[in-house]
């Protein structure tokens, strides 16, 4: 996978991610009080997403992540969505950051522009906040046959790369690295982890072992954490895998489930990029935001690394 295009950018330099969809979606005065999260809006509301892509290459992004991080089928069935019309949806989240590529273009922007296809973990399609724990009681290969249709859609939409993304157990890391394997399209791999540890607990020195020795898989790395866990979390991963390095965390702040609201302080994104640097140092050459870092942020990084 070293021959695609994706790849080579990837080997020439340090490529700047966008943020949280769902925040920009939110931000734009979108409700996403729904099980299938800013997925609803592929159905709903397509142009919004595709605004709030445009917003991010806009700020110094060049790469674009789908709204089909929880889009699956079970849970499109859910909401009386039948198979056909499931995929259809998958397809159009990778459409829709293609016009916003198209547009960015248009408006002025002249650099190369990414589409990565997110795939979340399965605790996403139960929307019980599982992902954050994994740990599902369920094998690799029960893992490997929920996730496999829907990479077989968004990789035949014609992404750049598969982002296989808040991956929270080493097993269903397994799983994605078994379905992604013939699909004729690079993935990244980024587990969401709780200090030097998946957040099922397994060290990530054995988690990234497991990616190393699979060609499809062109980065690896940690996003939807906290920015502190970040930095030994670069240099675990290039050095176990010797691949480049993906890095996407939160803002710092943290959400309080009973209070349905956001707390604490911001120690990354808008007015605090200074991590990046360091971060690239250390073998990171994907690196943007993810929950609560907004364009404002990632405008920061991509001065910060000079790409912007």
């Amino acid at each position: 996978m070293s021959s695609t295009p994706f790849a080579r950018a990837l080997g020439a330099g340090t490529l700047v991610l966008d943020g949280g969809l769902a925040s920009q979606l939110e931000a734009a005065g979108h409700d996403l009080s729904d099980e299938l999260w800013s997925a609803r809006l592929l159905a709903d509301r397509p142009e919004a997403v595709t605004a709030a892509h445009l917003a991010y290459f806009r700020a110094g992004a060049d790469v674009a992540i789908t709204a089909s991080y929880q889009a699956t089928f079970e849970g499109f069935a859910r909401r009386g969505t039948g198979r056909a019309e499931a995929a259809r949806l998958l397809a159009l989240s990778v459409e829709l950051a293609r016009d916003a590529v198209a547009e960015a273009h248009a408006g002025g922007v002249t650099r190369p522009l990414w589409v990565a296809a997110s795939a979340g973990p399965y605790g996403a399609m139960l929307a019980d906040g599982s992902e954050y724990r994994g740990r599902y009681g369920l094998g690799v290969s029960e893992l490997e046959r929920f996730h496999r249709p829907r990479l077989e859609v968004l990789a035949g939409a014609g992404p750049d790369v598969l982002a296989l993304e808040t991956v929270p157990d080493a097993a269903e890391a397994e799983a994605l690295l078994r379905a992604v394997r013939g699909l004729g399209v690079p993935a990244w791999l980024s587990y969401t982890v709780d200090g030097v540890r998946t957040r099922a607990g397994q060290p990530l020195e054995e988690a990234f072992a497991l990616a190393a020795p699979v060609e499809e898989i062109v980065a690896v790395g940690v996003n939807c954490c906290a920015p502190e866990d970040v930095d030994r979390a670069v240099e675990i991963a290039a050095h176990v895998t010797g691949k480049p390095v993906v890095v996407y965390p939160n803002s710092g702040e943290t959400w309080d489930a009973r209070a349905r609201a956001w707390d604490g302080r911001v120690t990354f994104g808008a007015g605090r990029t200074e991590r990046a640097e360091a971060w690239r140092a250390a073998g990171a050459r994907l690196i943007g935001g993810c929950c609560r870092v907004g364009p404002t942020g990632i405008a920061g990084i991509a001065r910060t690394l000079g790409t912007g």
